[in-house]
């Protein structure tokens, strides 16, 4: 009976935080939309994606113990997105803001940190942190550059005004040293870690909870 619940457990966060990943990750492509913001909002919705990834990824990974399940998780996120972006397309929305599976090869390089230190979850929490938090900015920004130009798809797809009180006094250019990547990168690579972390510990939570 443990064995079974424990299984249906597993598979029940697996669902709820693949889930709640997707969506709060579904919308990292809107930074296009934001012209004055554009910068400032990459960064947050970077961050945010990689918290989102690592922690799920990193419960995945240790739950089953078999390097290559953080990229399966990856994929997972990534199907999802596309689902969720193709009823969005449906409804007249563009479709190509995360038409690239950007969180890939972040989950891969977990995979890699977990199985070169011989599945060592302290290594996985530091480097696969570190390597994840890292390069996600870098391939989000690939993902920025491959999708359609920002203005273009801002005049074909209008939003409607924004009330005085959101409207941005100035663009807000320079404000972060014009280095998106890099400050996506330097904060992702801290929190990272803190997130792989909190997914090794739901990891264990779970396992306490399941033999009470």
């Amino acid at each position: 009976v443990m064995v079974w619940l424990r299984r249906c457990t597993h598979y029940l966060f697996i669902v709820v935080v693949a889930v709640n990943s997707t969506l709060l990750t579904i919308n990292a492509g809107d930074y296009i939309f934001y012209t004055d913001w554009a910068w400032t909002s990459f960064v947050v919705f970077s961050i945010s994606q990689t918290l989102m990834l690592v922690v799920g990824a990193t419960y995945y990974l240790t739950f089953t113990g078999v390097p290559g399940t953080a990229t399966y998780y990856a994929l997972i996120m990534t199907v999802y997105t596309w689902v969720a972006k193709g009823a969005w397309f449906s409804l007249g929305y563009p479709y190509d803001f995360i038409v690239t599976p950007v969180w890939l090869p972040s989950a891969m390089l977990l995979d890699l940190a977990y199985w070169a230190t011989k599945k060592n979850k302290h290594s996985l929490i530091l480097f696969g942190g570190v390597l994840c938090g890292m390069s996600l900015p870098l391939f989000n920004m690939v993902n920025l550059i491959t999708v359609a130009d920002p203005l273009e798809t801002a005049f074909k797809y209008p939003r409607p005004t924004l009330p005085p009180y959101m409207t941005p006094i100035e663009p807000q250019v320079g404000k972060f040293y014009n280095s998106p990547v890099a400050l996506g990168a330097g904060a992702g690579a801290v929190l990272a870690c803190t997130f792989a972390a909190l997914g090794c510990k739901l990891n264990t939570w779970t396992y306490r909870w399941m033999a009470a």
